[in-house]
């Protein structure tokens, strides 16, 4: 009896350790990840803190929101630290960058620290959203290795997450501080650092075994984290509706976690169905792959065969990196260099396209506080709009993901059109902001928080398909560095600036001057009007450029893009697909699953 037991807890060892050296739990570890990865999203709700705290002005404030962008989405030095030093070395910098960052925020605006220059700020900003791009290149990076035939589901999952993480993280934070905005600075220091450093081990690159179920997986993660994006916009409303108890923030707070955690649950269920495959006895005729060899043709001699020259091969042959072959990049779908991709029209028009896209929706979003507050919208209805941009921003991350590879596989759909189409859709949340009625702006955060989490799926996956996987941790984070120049000059140049514009002309009309006011305060229809009329304009703009490679790509997607890698993994996936198409092991999974 007791060597029974002690087989059984040697077993249940094994097993859990199968459980966390695999793929899935691996998945599961990112999503908790990226739950952490969107502090940047909810700057619209401490933004009034730090501006009251440190009497900025509203240009000013926009300057603070251009490097949080800035930091958010300029990922090249994380991009290239991953490609030389190994996965867990990037998420500890990016969760020391996280907490340093935030933490000395926190310090500055409750006067434990003497007011800090607006440059400081501008820096500790910059870093604290920096580190979101450091967990972005660890995870996205290596989950795109491990599952590569299923980039598009994956990766609209991995990013909805993050789109997800700014609602997920007010949730907690009110069940933990309450409302306190200052507080809520200081959460968001240290708990995307504690996730990142828990799971640092866990997030690497894993020898691609492809499973002939994997979508029907994914599809099963997706529908866990539907139900979060639905039980939070519930839990929204009702906050809205009611004033919540700290026991209810507690118990909501509950059933979200219950919910991030419920993927471990798949996890282990897919494993338990490895382990009992792996457990049973090989049947030698399961596993036998022939090939069938092409038959020769007959010849007269067939005792001397016939060996090419070598030679003209070997002149022929070029280093791979030489400067000669930075304008001649290789096929689409192929690894291109560094500098390949970066040179190419393709990444051009991807730079263009984010510049009018993220650049105007990230103004929009950081905008959100005071454009609720110059259109007389209460606080906690203020804080309801970030929260929905948080789930639409969700919704249009796991939307072009999923939907634009089942467009693609089925009607080899491209996805630079849907790039299109999602720009053309902000135009109108731009316009309901610009030209306002009672209780337009929840439709205008929803629609700009759809196309602005669309958008950046989609980015990542088509860099993903068009320039390979080799540099892929470089090139992606390369593709949004022209997000902040883009929200630099609209939220910053155009916005703040035409914002103060219109709130010195109010104080004018109250016979005040700057210096009487506190504040630089504008209210009413007109603070926003002419500059989201500028930013439809340019969101238009960008859906046209993207129509360019919809021309230029139209062939390459026409093709079947993920042949490489089915062709890279045939004998050991051939062994799992013989594997999993047993009658036993459908049963086992049907009632598993």
């Amino acid at each position: 009896m007791e060597s029974a037991k002690g087989n059984d807890g040697v077993k249940i060892f094994h097993f859990a350790a199968q459980v966390v050296r695999g793929r899935w739990f691996m998945m599961f570890a990112s999503f908790l990840i990226m739950s952490g990865a969107g502090a940047s999203y909810v700057f619209g709700i401490y933004s009034s803190q730090i501006k009251k705290s440190l009497a900025y002005d509203q240009k000013t404030l926009n300057l603070l929101g251009f490097f949080k962008d800035l930091g958010a989405v300029v990922g090249v030095i994380s991009g290239l630290m991953a490609e030389v030093t190994p996965t867990w070395f990037v998420l500890l910098v990016g969760a020391g960058m996280n907490f340093g960052g935030y933490f000395m925020i926190w310090l500055a605006v409750t006067n434990r620290i003497s007011k800090p220059k607006v440059w400081h700020m501008c820096v500790y900003i910059c870093m604290g959203a920096n580190s979101q791009a450091f967990a972005n290149t660890g995870v996205l990076v290596s989950c795109v290795k491990n599952f590569p035939e299923s980039r598009g589901t994956m990766l609209g999952l991995l990013k909805g997450f993050t789109g997800l993480s700014g609602a997920i993280m007010i949730q907690i934070y009110l069940a933990v501080y309450g409302n306190d905005s200052k507080s809520l600075i200081l959460f968001i220091g240290w708990l995307p650092a504690a996730i990142s450093i828990f799971f640092v081990y866990t997030i690497r690159t894993i020898k691609t075994v492809r499973q002939v179920n994997e979508t029907r997986i994914f599809y099963h993660y997706l529908y866990i984290s539907v139900a979060l994006a639905l039980f939070i916009m519930v839990i929204i409303i009702i906050q809205k509706q009611m004033t919540f108890s700290h026991a209810m923030y507690i118990a909501s707070t509950t059933v979200v976690s219950v919910l991030l955690f419920l993927p471990l649950a798949i996890a282990i269920r897919e494993e338990l169905v490895l382990w009992k495959l792996k457990k049973r006895p090989t049947n030698p005729l399961a596993t036998i792959s022939v090939e069938q060899q092409p038959e020769l043709p007959v010849t007269e001699s067939l005792e001397t065969p016939v060996v090419p020259p070598s030679k003209p091969l070997q002149i022929l042959e070029k280093p791979k990196n030489s400067l000669s072959n930075i304008f001649k990049p290789p096929e689409r779908g192929e690894d291109y260099t560094i500098t390949q991709g970066l040179l190419s029209i393709d990444m051009l028009i991807i730079f263009f396209s984010t510049f009018c896209g993220y650049g105007t929706n990230l103004t929009a979003i950081d905008n959100l506080g005071q454009i609720g507050e110059s259109l007389g919208y209460p606080a906690l209805a203020i804080g309801t709009f970030v929260s929905l941009v948080s789930i639409w921003n969700y919704c249009g991350r796991v939307f072009a993901g999923f939907v634009s590879e089942i467009l693609l596989v089925k009607l080899k759909f491209p996805r630079p059109l849907m790039i299109s189409i999602v720009l053309a859709f902000s135009c109108i949340g731009h316009m309901l902001i610009a030209f306002p009625a009672p209780g337009s702006l929840y439709f205008a955060s929803l629609i700009i928080g759809f196309s602005y989490g669309a958008q950046l799926a989609l980015n990542l996956i088509i860099i993903s398909e068009l320039f390979g996987l080799k540099h892929y941790a470089t090139l992606f984070n390369w593709g949004q560095v022209a997000s902040p120049l883009g929200s630099y000059l609209f939220n910053v140049r155009v916005t703040g600036v035409l914002y103060d514009k219109e709130a010195l002309k109010q104080l004018t009309r109250k016979g005040m001057t700057r210096g009487e006011s506190k504040e630089l305060t504008c209210i009413g229809k007109e603070c926003y009007r002419l500059s989201f009329i500028i930013l439809a304009a340019v969101s238009f703009l960008g859906a046209l450029s993207t129509l360019v490679m919809v021309m230029r790509t139209r062939k390459f997607y026409k093709g079947d893009i993920y042949k490489k890698f089915r062709d890279d993994s045939g004998t050991t996936k051939l062994e799992m697909a013989s594997a999993s198409s047993s009658n036993d092991t459908r049963k086992t999974n049907e009632s598993m699953g």
